[in-house]
């Protein structure tokens, strides 16, 4: 059996589905599993049909913010939210000015029968990069624990928006870019560190020279018409499972969000 798993950043699932985008996306896709982010949403605000998938989500505190969901069409044999405590206390997950990081909806993993999902959607480190030494410090760390302690298990497959452009063939300026928020050292060495850890890159390793392989553009000078963009949104696969990963594709035609999805077949 082929199960379709698909990621997307929505930001804010009510504004897509109110475009009568999200219908358009289930209908035409028909994913089996789909990892959603920033669905800036509680699920008592939500009016969603879709009766076909159970539907997981994990949202931030604060209202409108963050948060992720896990929409299957089989019934997971467990469903875990956030990251375990221990791991928040022994990486330092603490606040800062922008609140609790742990409270902020970002971390879901659905469990099957054959592996693990995990949607993620990882801080990003401000345009001043006043975050990006939680994010890197802790955050990256911390979730990159969480993942091998899972994998020690069975296998994991995590998707998400890693808000970081790996190379600089996963981004249209890499040379302006250096240094600035989704580009630095800093959160470049985090993703090595994923990949140094045995997880594959399912896109990048399907095909490692393509060019203009975006998943994110700016709302700023008609970007996403140029394809001016980047690829931060990933589906990542640990080494039990990544021979199984089959087609990796990137949706750029999926209009809703600044970001579009990506998705494998396992």
């Amino acid at each position: 059996m082929i199960m379709k798993i698909y990621s997307w950043n929505v930001n804010g699932i009510r504004a897509v589905a109110n475009k009568g985008a999200l219908d358009e996306f289930i209908k035409t896709e028909n994913p089996d599993i789909v990892c959603f982010q920033e669905t800036k949403a509680h699920e008592a605000q939500l009016d969603l049909d879709f009766p076909e998938y159970n539907k997981f989500w994990s949202s931030a505190e604060k209202k409108g913010y963050s948060g992720t969901a896990i929409w299957s069409k089989v019934d997971p044999l467990n469903v875990y939210y956030g990251l375990p405590d221990e791991l928040v206390e022994e990486y330092g997950l603490e606040s800062d000015k922008y609140g609790d990081v742990t409270g902020e909806g970002r971390v879901i993993t659905a469990e099957f029968d054959d592996f693990y999902v995990v949607s993620v959607y990882t801080p990003n480190s401000k345009g001043d990069l006043s975050r990006l030494a939680l994010r890197h410090e802790r955050w990256d760390p911390a979730f990159l624990a969480y993942v091998k302690r899972r994998a020690e298990k069975k296998p994991v497959i995590f998707c998400g928006d890693l808000n970081v452009a790996h190379q600089e063939i996963d981004l249209a300026n890499p040379k302006p870019n250096v240094g600035k928020h989704g580009f630095t050292n800093e959160e470049r060495a985090g993703f090595d560190k994923i990949l140094e850890a045995g997880f594959t890159d399912t896109f990048r390793a399907a095909y490692p020279d393509k060019t203009e392989a975006y998943s994110w553009w700016t709302h700023w000078a008609n970007a996403r018409a140029r394809n001016i963009g980047w690829r931060i949104d990933y589906v990542m696969a640990s080494p039990e499972i990544a021979d199984k990963i089959k087609n990796p594709q990137i949706h750029p035609k999926v209009m809703g969000s600044d970001h579009c999805p990506v998705s494998v077949e396992v």
